[in-house]
């Protein structure tokens, strides 16, 4: 039993047709973005997966693919709420500039939150595991703003996060090391 324990879960299944290339394996200081990912949640985290990824040892996305970053939070939270974790910190492949005390903020919420301007960036109470697959199952929303406004989730505003989506935003935040 993880009583108390944060699962870490990095959305990485997207089809990153705006970056051209699989931005998760995008190498940036030496290191790729998904693992620059693994790394901002392991000082929060007990442990971390990755969600999404065709790869082995990946969580593949729950109920089906195709479900955009919910599908991989769904695989998580499941994960979570079998194996006795608390909630899920999650967060994608894409914003390699974690603050620490941003993501100590989402878990002590002790409920669900959310960083408004990139939603993928939130803690989820592993007893939404059974809401979200009805959720899922039923509602034709599959954002992530949908499904935290359903759960009433705390809104966090946090200005200022690097997201990469395209080469561009890379090159930009490579400059401004």
């Amino acid at each position: 039993m993880k009583s108390g324990s944060v699962l870490g879960a990095v959305l990485a299944g997207g089809s990153s047709s705006r970056f051209g290339t699989d931005k998760a394996l995008a190498i940036w200081e030496g290191r790729t973005l998904l693992d620059h990912a693994i790394a901002a949640l392991m000082p929060v985290c007990t442990t971390v997966v990755v969600c999404g990824r065709g790869r082995a040892g990946a969580l593949a996305d729950r109920p089906s693919a195709d479900l955009g970053p919910l599908g991989g939070l769904n695989a998580a939270l499941r994960l979570a709420h079998d194996d006795g974790y608390a909630g899920v910190l999650s967060c994608g492949c894409d914003t390699p500039l974690l603050p620490a005390g941003l993501l100590g903020q989402l878990v002590g919420q002790g409920s669900p939150a959310y960083v408004v301007e990139l939603p993928v960036i939130g803690y989820w109470p592993a007893a939404l595991a059974l809401e979200l697959d009805v959720w899922l199952a039923g509602e034709s929303d599959r954002s992530i703003r949908g499904w935290a406004a359903s759960c009433r989730a705390v809104r966090i505003n946090y200005a200022g996060l690097s997201n990469i989506n395209r080469p561009d935003d890379l090159a930009a935040l490579s400059r401004h090391d």
